[in-house]
């Protein structure tokens, strides 16, 4: 006894009591200072408006949600959509600065930035959901993307499916510049026209595509997801100018993505998220349910850095950019950071809050 008294210097029975005293304390104090430390934003007044670029896929479902349940109004933002075929015409857009944010397939960003765009990635709206398509009958020779070797296959461009789709090639040993003719298309159910109709062998689409392929027939041979488990899809994206010029609008939008998230993610909630996606895709709900709340699809607005970083290498290694700097430079943490960290203020008791900080600490 004395000797354990020589070397803690606490009497007998007091350390465990002690110590646990003091990690309450500690755990509080964090909390408390996390909560302090958390910025706060009120409405901005008076309202700035910005124009928002999408496309009709049920992956952008929080802008959607966000607006019709005035989650942008309550942040003091006045939002217009405007949608987009394609990530590519998307990205143009946003170059050109006719749009102030858009959410557009991490290919097209990554693509951008390899050639010179100054253009920041400052949080996500999806990830995976991308899917290969044939005919059944083909689907009797190709089971695996070996089998698209010596075959004609249509995707979108600058669509993450394509990007994922060319890096699953090249592991496999084929060279996707001269063992197959790869077809860039407008838009998903152009991809899809063209497998039904034999033009061509196999297509990329994403949802709700992916579950109207099944509905006309059509075959799902490999989904996104097993060939790269994880990838980042839509990342969210500003001119850097933008950036700078905006910084008070850029957390409030995040936060009102985020609520968005909080929404559709509640049991509660699922029949009123389907009925708002349908507003703006005007299809089955039954179809937009399936596609969106199939499991196919990652609903994370967090940038994840090591997602992009990730799928940033695989295109380099496939040889879909021509470059060898790091993209890391281009994605900035602090916007989301802030807003998660201000929500998690407001509502400290919110484990979706805490799950979300969870993730962004491992992404991030």
């Amino acid at each position: 006894m004395m000797l354990f008294l020589k070397r803690t210097g606490f009497p007998p029975l007091l350390p465990r009591k002690f110590f646990f005293a003091l990690s309450i304390v500690a755990a509080l104090s964090s909390l408390l200072f996390s909560e302090a430390r958390a910025q706060k934003y009120p409405p901005l007044t008076p309202p700035v408006s910005i124009n928002v670029g999408y496309l009709p896929v049920t992956g952008h479902a929080k802008f959607f949600v966000a607006k019709e349940k005035g989650y942008f109004d309550q942040e003091g933002i006045k939002v217009e959509l405007i949608q987009f075929a394609n990530s590519a015409d998307g990205m143009s857009a946003i170059r050109a600065k006719k749009l102030d944010i858009g959410a557009f397939g991490t290919t097209a960003p990554l693509v951008h930035i390899s050639k010179g765009a100054d253009i920041k990635i400052i949080g996500g709206v999806m990830g995976e959901d991308a899917a290969i398509v044939t005919t059944p009958e083909k689907a009797l020779v190709i089971k695996s993307i070996k089998e698209l070797k010596g075959k004609k296959v249509a995707t979108v461009r600058l669509a993450s499916g394509d990007a994922v789709l060319r890096g699953a090639l090249r592991r496999a040993g084929i060279n996707w510049k001269k063992d197959l003719q790869i077809f860039e298309l407008k838009n998903p159910p152009a991809v899809l026209e063209a497998v039904k109709s034999g033009q061509v062998d196999a297509g990329v689409v994403w949802g709700p595509h992916d579950v109207r392929a099944e509905e006309m027939g059509l075959v799902i041979i490999a989904r996104s997801h097993e060939l790269a488990p994880g990838h980042p899809c839509c990342r969210l994206t500003v001119n850097a100018s933008d950036l700078k010029t905006e910084a008070d609008v850029w957390p409030r939008f995040i936060r009102a993505i985020l609520r968005a998230e909080r929404f559709t993610q509640s049991p509660a909630n699922r029949a009123e998220t389907v009925a708002i996606i349908q507003q703006y895709l005007k299809i089955d709900p039954l179809l937009i349910e399936k596609a969106y709340y199939g499991g196919h699809l990652d609903q994370s607005s967090d940038p994840n850095v090591k997602g992009v970083e990730a799928f940033w290498k695989t295109m380099q290694q496939s040889e879909f950019v021509d470059s060898k700097a790091g993209i890391r430079p281009f994605i900035v943490t602090t916007v989301y950071k802030a807003a998660l960290e201000s929500l998690i203020a407001e509502n400290p008791k919110d484990l979706y809050w805490a799950k979300l900080k969870k993730q962004f600490n491992e992404r991030d």
